[in-house]
């Protein structure tokens, strides 16, 4: 089995730009072994985005990742509003990255923490049920490129990561 070149020199990872439980088995697989930290990041917002209910991805990550070996770590990202923090924590995300707003709105709420009755509602800015994103089952045992790690909203991302990259270095010259 060939390893993954950054789990071989022990460099930590986070795959970011995360829409799918797919693309998290994919990482789950292709880090096996790793004795550093690795991170997986779902983007909540950005599929709330959609229409459909980012905490899905999360809660069916978690889910997945319940009989593994706990080396791929989830950190939530695109963290819109105080219940999809409040839904991370329920979830037992490891990290998330809060915008400064919501961590301000948390506090003026007194910094609730969600209890065992807590149940997130997926609703948009409007109110509008957001569609679920079912679980699949996936066999985390096997191959990484086994998973179908296409995704639109990836393919996005990682075009404006370059175009922001392109910018700095036009900047620097």
């Amino acid at each position: 089995m060939q390893r993954n070149w950054s789990v071989a020199q022990q460099i930590r990872v986070n795959m970011t730009l995360c829409f799918s439980q797919d693309q998290a088995a994919a990482v789950y697989a292709a880090t096996k072994g790793s004795k550093q930290a690795v991170y997986i990041s779902p983007f909540v917002g950005r599929l709330d985005d959609r229409g459909v209910s980012g905490m899905d991805v999360v809660k069916n990550i978690k889910r997945m990742y319940k009989n593994g070996d706990g080396h791929v770590h989830v950190l939530a990202a695109s963290i819109r509003h105080v219940d999809h923090l409040l839904a991370s924590f329920a979830l037992g995300v490891e990290l998330a990255t809060i915008p400064a707003k919501i961590l301000a709105e948390w506090a003026t709420r007194g910094f609730p923490m969600p209890d065992q009755d807590f149940r997130y509602i997926a609703v948009n800015a409007q109110g509008q049920s957001l569609a679920p994103i079912p679980y699949k089952e996936l066999d985390l045992n096997s191959p990484w490129r086994s998973f179908d790690v296409r995704h639109e909203l990836t393919n996005a991302g990682i075009q404006k990561f370059v175009a922001d990259y392109r910018a700095t270095l036009r900047r620097s010259a």
